[in-house]
């Protein structure tokens, strides 16, 4: 199994966050990872993405022009990835802020309100979370003890007490993924 994944939305949205978070949470599997950012220089609102390969193979480069799944979480990201999703691969994209739906039909479609969720939570800074919850719930590649053991790597220690409320989170987008188009429907 190999997995390899692009994340892409607004720096504040977690991007680098969730790869870094999927990335922990298969060394705790015993996967070999990579993860690899990109961001602009930006602190806040400017464009962000991030690679992150999970497999059970050592990884040749982290370099990818196509991918399994793209996460995408604003129109640019969508715009930019669409294209880049390899045949028969997964593509989620946050529904808020996307003017132009996913056109492509020879991949899977998922969307999810994510940033509505958080909002409903309290707590828009779970948003990221929410998302890896769709996007384990469309491909359970990582178990989910291990996404919190992940989590407690990536968290400064002073917010560990959130990671109940990050778990929280994880199941809520594991419930409102929705399914857009699925080859499996075609």
């Amino acid at each position: 199994m190999t997995e390899e994944i692009i994340i892409a939305g607004f720096g504040g949205q977690g991007v680098l966050s969730m790869g870094q978070i999927l990335c922990y949470s298969g060394v705790m599997q015993g996967k070999e990872v990579s993860w690899m950012p990109s961001y602009g220089p930006e602190m806040r609102g400017g464009t962000a993405n991030c690679t992150a390969i999970i497999s059970d193979r050592q990884i040749s480069s982290p370099v990818l022009n196509t991918f399994d799944t793209a996460i995408v979480l604003n129109q640019p990201s969508l715009d930019k990835f669409e294209a880049a999703v390899k045949p028969g691969g997964l593509l989620i994209y946050e529904e808020n802020g996307i003017t132009r739906k996913p056109e492509r039909t020879d991949i899977n479609v998922f969307s999810i309100t994510a940033y509505d969720e958080s909002v409903r939570m309290n707590n828009t800074k779970v948003f990221n979370m929410i998302v890896i919850g769709g996007f384990l719930k469309v491909r359970p590649i990582i178990e989910l003890e291990n996404v919190i053991k992940g989590l407690e790597k990536v968290l400064p220690e002073r917010y560990h007490h959130l990671i109940p409320l990050n778990k929280k989170a994880i199941h809520q987008g594991m419930e409102i993924i929705k399914e857009r188009h699925s080859l499996n429907q075609a």
